[in-house]
């Protein structure tokens, strides 16, 4: 016992107080509509937004149910009754949704069409996302490959190459 306790404290005592604060439970973690989101959430937004829209919901409610916390302010224009043009107005200002903005605007008549321009949306966002995760995927494969370059070409030649090189010089030289 007094071997596992003795163990235990060479383990924790080299740790900083920084790692061991990362044990301890979090009190106050943001709230999700904080976090943010990632390419692959922000096309599955998108799917639910078609598909609430595909379903009949208006526009502000769809946009409610969704949950989509950069589209707020344009759902509560359009529940007040503002015109398209000024209620996706906010939305144009945010990269994020821009294009959904912009095609909102074009189909302001019908949801139906909104709904097809935003699962487009979803699945052109679904395949940026792809590529970039590949993109990401291919780095860290050559990031890999160089440090194993750098460690095991010097050892095969020293422990490959050389000797028979010494070897052949040996022979020819005697």
């Amino acid at each position: 016992m007094t071997f596992l306790l003795l163990a235990l404290a060479v383990l924790v005592a080299p740790m900083p107080m920084r790692a061991i604060d990362r044990l301890r439970p979090r009190a106050h973690e943001p709230p999700e509509e904080q976090k943010p989101r990632t390419e692959f959430d922000r096309a599955a937004a998108w799917d639910l937004l078609a598909a609430c829209l595909t379903a009949g919901l208006p526009v502000p409610t769809a946009i409610q149910a969704v949950g989509i916390r950069e589209l707020s302010q344009v759902a509560e224009l359009l529940r007040l009754g503002a015109d398209p043009v000024t209620a996706w107005a906010p939305a144009l200002e945010q990269p994020a949704t821009a294009v959904l903005a912009r095609a909102a605007r074009r189909t302001a008549r019908s949801g139906a069409a909104l709904a097809r321009q935003t699962a487009e949306l979803a699945d052109r966002t679904r395949a940026e996302a792809v590529d970039q995760a590949e993109a990401k995927a291919q780095r860290a494969a050559v990031a890999v490959a160089a440090p194993l370059a750098l460690c095991f070409l010097p050892a095969f030649l020293c422990l490959g190459v050389a000797p028979v090189v010494l070897g052949l010089a040996d022979q020819f030289l005697n």
